[in-house]
């Protein structure tokens, strides 16, 4: 069985304590409404209002945004409907930084003070370095950031530091033993991703646990491909409990993993916050029969001729265009279990940025590297096709 049973331990690091009490549905306001489908910072307020209204009245708390988000939008918003209209602390907020998009450390140090201006407080509960990791770490050292940031919140500024990441668990394991004060990370976590080679979910949760630090969960319907699966892992889960949404096994999933402090929604709809708001209140812990049908779902998924890459990563070693190979080979596996090529072209544009497919050479380095012996450059070839305009 691919799922086991982990129970949450007795003694919690100073840094869980009251963390992991927060309600566990978590509003990501990446994907709010809008009223103009081709304008990111159209936002319908009054419907977003309302979603507010309906998730604060459920006793949901924590509110997650960034200074990209809608193109700065996300934050004005998030003022509008939530911090004029309730008291400061009935609500939590985390709000991240893109360093490594600023051209340079001041504008980066800058983003803090125009996030609070946005949404119209003094303090940001959870602030996060956004999307560390790889070649973008980098900038956050050069730039200072995480000296900077903890200065922050020892001024108050911030209550809560942390950084947002989707490297697998040796950069976490890396990031973490040479930044011990961050006080929680927010990683990508569901069921399709749990034994993943490349996203490593299951291992990144426990090397959170091992540094004492807790997590907020990201992706949990992976991009909401786990809300709308094919039929061949759909029939399975309907099965087994008919009155269940695939929603419902997807966040049913992280929201008893232990060491957990949100699992966050990206809602864009009143119904979809008050379908995952009844979801999350009679969600129960998954028995050992459910994590053998989640098991069954997701071997049903994989049935597709799935490409054996196990992430070894000795063929991205002498590859001399630098190109993403693992990376591009999970991507190709992804598509093939969620039948949705255009998700997965999104996800390419930048997982496999700076390593396409098409800079293959074809000198067969890594196909005389690969365990498994796949024919890498024919499939690159096909990646290419299929996600590169």
């Amino acid at each position: 069985m691919l799922f086991v049973s982990v129970e949450i331990r007795e003694a919690r690091s100073p840094k869980m304590t009251n963390l992991l009490d927060t309600p566990k549905l978590g509003f990501g306001c990446m994907r709010l409404p809008l009223t103009d489908p081709n304008d990111q910072t159209s936002i319908d307020l009054d419907q977003f209002k309302a979603m507010v209204d309906t998730f604060m009245e459920a006793g949901g708390t924590y509110f997650d945004t960034a200074y990209v988000y809608h193109e700065g939008a996300s934050e004005v918003a998030v003022r509008e409907a939530l911090v004029k209209r309730y008291p400061r602390e009935s609500f939590t907020i985390a709000t991240k930084c893109l360093a490594w998009a600023q051209p340079d450390a001041e504008s980066a140090k800058a983003c803090l003070d125009t996030s609070l201006e946005r949404l119209g407080v003094d303090y940001v509960d959870f602030y996060l370095l956004h999307n560390v990791g790889g070649v973008r770490t980098a900038k956050f050292d050069e730039y200072g950031m995480w000296e900077w940031a903890q200065q922050k919140k020892d001024e108050g500024i911030i209550k809560h530091l942390g950084f947002s990441i989707h490297d697998g668990a040796d950069t976490l394991d890396k990031l973490l033993t040479e930044h011990p004060t961050m006080d929680f990370v927010q990683l990508q976590v569901n069921y399709l991703d749990w034994e993943d080679p490349v996203v490593e979910a299951r291992r990144c949760m426990e090397v959170a646990e091992k540094h004492g630090v807790p997590v907020v969960i990201m992706e949990p319907a992976r991009g909401g491909r786990l809300a709308n699966l094919p039929e061949r892992g759909m029939q399975i889960l309907k099965a087994a409990e008919p009155s269940l949404s695939a929603v419902s096994w997807a966040y049913r999933f992280c929201y008893f993993l232990p060491n957990v402090i949100s699992v966050l929604s990206g809602m864009s709809t009143l119904d979809q916050v008050k379908e995952n708001v009844a979801e999350w209140k009679k969600a129960q812990p998954l028995t050992s029969n459910d994590r053998k049908v989640l098991s069954e779902a997701l071997e049903a998924l994989r049935s597709v001729g799935m490409i054996d890459c196990t992430n070894c990563r000795y063929c991205a070693k002498d590859c001399p265009a630098g190109v993403k190979i693992p990376e591009i080979m999970s991507l190709m596996n992804l598509e093939k279990m969620t039948e949705d090529r255009a998700f997965v072209k999104g996800l390419y544009d930048w997982q496999a940025k700076d390593g396409y497919a098409s800079q293959c050479t074809q000198c067969g380095n890594c196909e005389a590297m690969c365990p498994q012996g796949l024919p890498i450059v024919e499939l690159l070839e096909d990646a290419a096709d299929w996600y590169e305009d």
